[in-house]
């Protein structure tokens, strides 16, 4: 039997994969990153010496996002490496000055990854992760079915992102999911008679992609579930004189929600289809390994608590919203105090400050420990910070969404709200849901004014448009989360998120259309 299965080793060659690989897949990627180390610069110096009809930092920009893209899909050099080698080439080509490139790394999210993966390398240490993931193992009849354990992470991550945010769900669930694939991967392996490496289970990447799909999906069920959607009601209540309560966005989220997780649960089993879908003796097994963890130990308590903590006061400020209406005196206060990364950072701190054996003063976590830490996800996150917000400041997102707008030439309802929910869908691919919402909801407003078409349909299909990115590590917090786990290929990320990405849009078009109109909103 594995033990927990961590992350590490996310981002690596081809020498250093070879050892995993099929001499197949070993000439595919070969090809696939020679051709990618290549083509990158080639599109890069067209776009960029091409005399395009783009003001100087727009055209940049878009040669060295289209640089980015390519090298990050081939991955000819670590994706890290590409996010920050991105940054250096803004600033060489004039795209805009090293202190507002570099200044999103003081994002608050930057310090609730750092936080919250310092937490979840406490978890994997001592051993809570396992504690966790053979409890929800013990559930009856999920811990037999590698179907039923891939749902069950997935209705988990949707529920809890309903009112916390989707990054902190992913970074919750992450380290329960690899304790999990530790605890069954050796069943799994062995009876599927094929791959024993762990990370390269069809099984390990459907439950890491669950983790990270359904918290995006959950984080659509209440306005305050992801921060998206509260942008996009103020856009809307702003431009069109339109409020939308609480109860009124549940209620038309909650049907669209419960029909695009259906679909992830089928579109993601079918497409990493589990080696086996019954694990023969997994009941008995998982008693056994519960039987063998004991008692729960002084470092697993204090990691419980930091996390208690954690989850706690991200829950806070949208239970008290809730219970005393977002305008409330305490529901300001702890919005402006509690911000994610500031209690990512007071939890993980805990865990340095919570003796294990206090008369030989060791605490729960050391800092050789903790900086074990995957600190190339927080340096590709940091990274496309900055391409979304050098997206928005520069106008080129705002260029390419007039363009579509003007190419198409749309006049009708569904057709506005078709470009909507795709140009939504296509900019979160490639930069935070938030800088969508900003980008597109200001756009498609006054594109449905001008087709004669009533805009909150589009409005707000565009705010659950921006919410999807399913394809790309940087396309949302939770993915680049799992993503480093090291279970996931990049091809299998982007094959599942295009099927998703078609799959929802539908959905949203269609839900949003019919829901809108039901609930009496339009």
């Amino acid at each position: 039997m594995a033990e927990s299965v961590r992350p590490g080793g996310t981002y690596q060659t081809l020498d250093e994969q070879r050892e995993k690989l099929s001499p197949a897949e070993e000439r595919f990627e070969r090809w696939r990153q020679t051709i990618g180390l290549f083509l990158g610069p080639i599109v890069f110096l067209a776009l960029y010496l091409l005399p395009l009809p783009l003001p100087q930092d727009q055209q940049a920009l878009a040669a060295v996002f289209s640089f980015v893209i390519i090298y990050w899909l081939m991955e000819p050099i670590p994706i890290p490496v590409t996010a920050v080698l991105a940054l250096a080439m803004c600033i060489l080509f004039g795209v805009a000055p090293a202190d507002d490139v570099f200044g999103a790394f003081s994002s608050p999210t930057i310090f609730l990854f750092i936080g919250a993966f310092i937490i979840a390398e406490a978890m994997m240490r001592h051993g809570l992760d396992r504690r966790f993931a053979f409890r929800v193992l013990s559930i009856p009849g999920v811990s037999s079915s590698t179907y039923g354990v891939i749902i069950a992470f997935g209705a988990i991550a949707a529920l809890l992102s309903a009112f916390i945010s989707n990054t902190a769900t992913a970074a919750m669930l992450l380290p329960i999911g690899l304790g999990m694939m530790g605890a069954l991967s050796g069943l799994v392996s062995e009876q599927s008679e094929g791959q024993t490496d762990p990370s390269r289970l069809r099984f390990g990447t459907a439950l890491m992609l669950m983790i990270a799909y359904g918290a995006s999906v959950g984080g659509l069920l209440t306005p305050i579930g992801s921060p998206p959607n509260l942008i996009g009601i103020g856009f809307i209540e702003e431009q069109t004189g339109t409020t939308i309560t609480f109860f009124q966005w549940t209620i038309t989220a909650l049907p669209i929600v419960l029909l695009m997780f259906i679909a992830l649960c089928v579109i993601l089993i079918a497409l990493n289809r589990p080696e086996v879908r019954r694990i023969s003796g997994a009941d008995e097994y998982v008693e056994e390994e519960r039987r063998r963890l004991g008692g729960i130990s002084t470092g697993e308590r204090n990691t419980l608590i930091a996390f208690g903590v954690a989850v706690t006061l991200w829950i806070l400020p949208g239970l008290v919203s809730l219970l005393l209406g977002q305008d409330s005196s305490p529901a300001s206060f702890l919005r402006e105090t509690l911000d994610e990364g500031v209690v990512a950072i007071l939890a993980a701190s805990l865990l340095f400050l919570l003796p294990v054996n206090w008369s030989e003063r060791r605490f729960t976590l050391t800092w050789n420990e903790a900086v074990r830490i995957d600190w190339g996800t927080i340096l590709l996150f940091g990274a496309g910070i900055t391409l979304g917000s050098l997206l928005s400041s520069t106008g080129l997102a705002r260029t390419i969404g007039q363009a579509i707008a003007n190419g198409l030439g749309v006049t009708s309802l569904l057709a506005v709200t078709i470009l909507a929910v795709v140009v939504a869908i296509l900019i979160s691919e490639t930069t935070s849901n938030t800088a969508s919402v900003g980008i597109v909801v200001p756009i498609i407003i006054p594109i449905a004014n001008a087709a004669g078409v009533e805009p909150l349909i589009p409005a707000l299909a565009a705010i659950f448009g921006a919410s999807y990115g399913f394809m790309l590590p940087v396309s949302t917090p939770p993915n680049a989360i799992v993503y480093g786990s090291g279970m996931i290929p990049i091809t299998k990320m982007v094959r599942s998120g295009v099927f998703f990405d078609i799959i929802g849009a539908i959905l949203i078009t269609g839900g949003v259309t019919l829901m809108v109109q039901a609930v009496g909103l339009a």
